[in-house]
Formats: structure tokens, sequence, C-alpha cells
């Protein structure tokens, strides 16, 4: 079984950071590819940052480029999401999942999914 685990959410002010780290098991690492979603109240979960493990591509939403950071750790079977300058918008349930090489970052596409870890960013 696909096996996912986030961790590292927390409260934090505007403009600090925080360091997601998404640790897999079940799954030959390389084989997926890794994706970070949140989903805020009353909004629909979207795709924030994914990882191809294979070649390295990454994504990420408009909404986070510049300020957030995908990587991936083989050794450990882990994926990290950096996140700085923290908005109080990027306030959500942030979830990791494994999905199919080459198809970007929609969460429809993605089919293993850990537990969420809230992350709250106050203003």
């Amino acid at each position: 079984d696909v096996q996912l685990q986030a961790s590292g959410g927390g409260l934090v002010q505007t403009g600090g950071s925080l360091r997601l780290s998404c640790a897999t098991s079940g799954v030959t690492f390389g084989d997926y590819a890794i994706g970070w979603f949140r989903q805020a109240p009353g909004k629909e979960r979207e795709g924030v940052s994914c990882v191809g493990n294979v070649d390295g591509t990454t994504y990420y939403a408009d909404s986070v480029k510049g300020r957030f950071t995908i990587s991936s750790d083989f050794a450990k079977n882990t994926v990290y999401l950096q996140m700085n300058s923290l908005r109080p918008e990027d306030t959500a349930v942030y979830y990791c999942a494994a999905g199919p090489l080459g198809v970007g970052c929609p969460p429809i596409e993605y089919v293993s999914w850990g537990q969420g870890t809230q992350v709250t960013v106050s203003s």
C-alpha cells in the first residue's frame, strides 16, 4: 500500500516560513509524481506544487511562485515544501499525494492521499 504522511504545519505570522514534509512508503519513489495540494474552507482543493521524481520536473501554482520550493530527498523518500513569505491567503489544510508522472498538478489525477496538515497564517 502507498502511504503518505504529511507534517510540519502550524501557526505563523504573515511573512513567516514553514517547511512541510511528506514521508512516503510503499511506493518506488522515482516512479511517481508527488504533489502538495491545499484546501481552504469553502474552496476547492487546488494544486500548489508537484514534482516528477524521474526528471525533477516541477510545477508551481502562480500564487506561490517565487515563495514556495518543492524538493525531494530520495534517501528518505520524502518530499518537502518550503514555504516562505507566507500570506493569510495561504491558510488551508495542506495535503500531499502521489500520482502518475507527466500529468502536471491537477488534484483529480492524484490517486493516493495522505492526511492533511493545517497551515494558518495570521495577519
